[in-house]
Formats: structure tokens, C-alpha cells, sequence
């Protein structure tokens, strides 16, 4: 999908974080739940965004639904997205196997990093930030057949010394969940994560309106702020 189609600024993308599709097939997290959508509501989703080419689909955590349920989807309304893995769930029940990792590739979608462990990498000490970043971007590259590029922050934690230490490792761009459009040639990227109790004609707002657009911009260009420089 490409920038600058109806509904945003030349330029400018609406990145969408997309979790878990139908029914779990591991425990989830503290109010994870919030962001698992049904298998008819994501297919609706995808034919809203399927008028918007500025708008980008990612997913988080390497559920076993970004094969079973997303994959199948994007493919017949003829979609990209980028999945973000969690390289120590791998093969673990309810999670993508190495294969199914594999598969997203020769489907021609992106496949990166959302770290090793789900852990806020803000707390983390810098060996655990190395291993955060780098030793999990090898093991996605290892099950993947091919390097690691890009990067999306669990929870949204990050600040000035975790951009810098993606900088050294070499990540081509990293995401966020601060909510609000993005440059399309961003290194930093803003996602809005897409909940249970949105539905098509929310995404088709945000897509399209200018002066929720511009609400939203601006909050997600001040927390993208206040956390780079704390």
C-alpha cells in the first residue's frame, strides 16, 4: 500500500495495529481481550481500508490467527501487511511456528520483531535491551529465511536510549502505538491499535476525516515527543 491515497495529507499514512482475530488459543494478557476482533468485523475492516491506500495494516504478537484468519483475509481483498513476532513464542501453542513465520514471507508480507519477551522496554537494563532488540531479531530472522528490518515497541514503551540502541542495531524503522497519522518516510512510526468495540465506520474516520486527523496528530506528535526525550 502506498501513501498519499484519498483521505490523508500527500505524504501521510494511518498505520493501523491490529492483535489477535476470533477465539485465543493461549491465555491472554491483562485486557488483551480489548484487542482481539472477530474473524466477519477484521474482514469488514478490510474492506474499508481496501478504499484508503494511505492506510497500513500491522499486527503485534505472532498470534496463530495472523496465518489461519489474517492471511487468508488479506489475500482476497488483495492486502499487504507487516507482522511483528515475539521470537519467544515461537512454536509455542497459540503462536506462530517457525513454518507458519515462513509462510507470511512467501505471501509477500513483512515480517519483524516485537522483541523477545513482551516486556515494557523501557524498564529493561541495557543486556536485556540487547537482547530485546538484537538476539530477536535473529531468531525472527532465523525462522523467517530473512533479515530483520523493522521493529514495533511493546506497549508503547520507549524513550531515548531504546531509539538509540535501535539505531545501533540497525533497524530501518520502528513502530509505536502513540494513536494519530505518520510520514510515510518516517524512522518513527505511529500506530493506532485497533480495539473490540471499533467497528468499520470508526476506521472509515479515521481514514477520512480531517479534523479528527488533525486531533489526533497532534497528540500522537506530543507523546511521540515527550517520549523521545525523557
Amino acid at each position: 500500500m502506498v501513501a498519499g491515497g484519498r483521505g490523508n495529507r500527500p505524504g501521510e499514512v494511518l498505520n493501523l495495529c491490529f492483535h489477535g482475530i476470533g477465539t485465543p488459543g493461549r491465555p491472554l494478557e491483562p485486557d488483551e481481550e480489548l484487542y482481539w476482533v472477530g474473524a466477519a468485523q477484521f474482514d469488514e475492516f478490510l474492506t474499508v481500508i481496501g478504499r484508503y491506500p494511505s492506510v497500513r495494516i500491522t499486527f503485534d504478537d505472532g498470534n496463530q490467527s495472523d496465518t489461519a484468519l489474517a492471511l487468508p483475509a488479506l489475500r482476497r481483498h488483495s492486502l499487504k501487511a507487516a507482522f511483528f513476532v515475539i521470537s519467544s513464542r515461537l512454536g509455542q501453542p497459540g503462536s506462530l511456528a517457525a513454518a507458519e513465520v515462513r509462510s507470511l514471507v512467501q505471501n509477500g508480507m513483512t515480517v519483524g520483531s516485537h522483541g523477545m519477551w513482551h516486556r515494557p522496554w523501557r524498564s529493561v537494563n541495557d543486556e536485556q535491551l540487547r537482547e530485546e532488540l538484537a538476539d530477536a531479531a535473529a531468531a525472527i530472522a532465523d525462522a523467517s529465511g530473512q533479515p530483520v528490518h523493522e521493529v514495533a515497541c511493546p506497549f508503547g514503551s520507549y524513550d531515548r536510549r531504546v531509539l538509540s540502541a535501535a539505531r545501533r542495531y540497525g533497524f530501518s524503522r520502528v513502530y509505536t502505538v502513540d494513536g494519530g497519522p505518520a510520514r510515510s518516510d518516517a524512522w518513527l512510526q505511529s500506530r493506532y491499535s485497533v480495539r473490540a468495540i471499533d467497528t468499520p465506520a470508526d476506521l472509515e474516520r479515521r481514514a477520512r476525516s480531517p479534523h479528527g486527523r488533525l486531533f489526533s496528530s497532534v497528540v500522537g506528535s506530543s507523546k511521540s515527543l515527550i517520549k523521545r526525550w525523557r
